[in-house]
């Protein structure tokens, strides 16, 4: 007799479903910080609705709101981590917490083709080798990985590879000089 499978439903959400707020490399100290993207925060003097970006880093109190007229580029994401396949990441806990459980579920369920709705949703997306039952370990590793690197705040962490070496994997052992 089989185990039961585990199940996921896919809930139809795009990645613009978490887009609007990211853990971001700190510009400063290099560490996890918060990215957020608020539309329709502020006002200009004609009053229309700008969107307003604000970077926050509990680490080294980096504050950073965007002014009016200004638009930044978000800081690279603190949750992305390259394995032998290709890159994973994810914008928050939230979207990471979706990929990890569609990944590690055996059963992959869907609307069907003729229900109302979005058809290419985030799940739907997803590159072929990241679906693949194959590499479902070294994914849900990598994944695990990513969630420690914020809790513990290490960023070396996430760029271990499948050996824990370093992103290209065990590679050649090196030794230290007897002292």
């Amino acid at each position: 007799m089989s185990p039961t499978p585990v199940r996921f439903y896919d809930p139809g959400v795009t990645d613009d479903h978490f887009r609007l707020s990211a853990l971001v490399r700190c510009p400063r100290c290099e560490r996890v910080a918060h990215f957020e993207w608020r539309t329709g925060a502020a006002t200009d003097g004609q009053g229309r609705c700008r969107s307003q970006q604000r970077v926050v880093c509990r680490s080294c109190g980096l504050s950073r709101i965007s002014g009016p007229g200004q638009c930044w580029t978000r800081p690279p994401l603190w949750l992305e981590t390259t394995t032998r396949h290709g890159t994973i990441w994810a914008y928050n806990l939230e979207h990471l917490d979706l990929l990890r459980r569609f990944v590690a579920a055996s059963l992959r369920e869907r609307a069907p083709w003729y229900e109302h709705g979005r058809k290419m949703t985030y799940v739907a997306r997803l590159p072929a080798w990241i679906k693949s039952a194959k590499n479902r370990d070294e994914v849900l590793r990598a994944i695990d990985r990513l969630r420690a690197s914020v809790v513990s705040g290490d960023p070396g962490l996430a760029d271990r590879g499948p050996g824990g070496r370093g992103p290209a994997g065990p590679g050649p052992r090196r030794h230290r000089a007897p002292v």
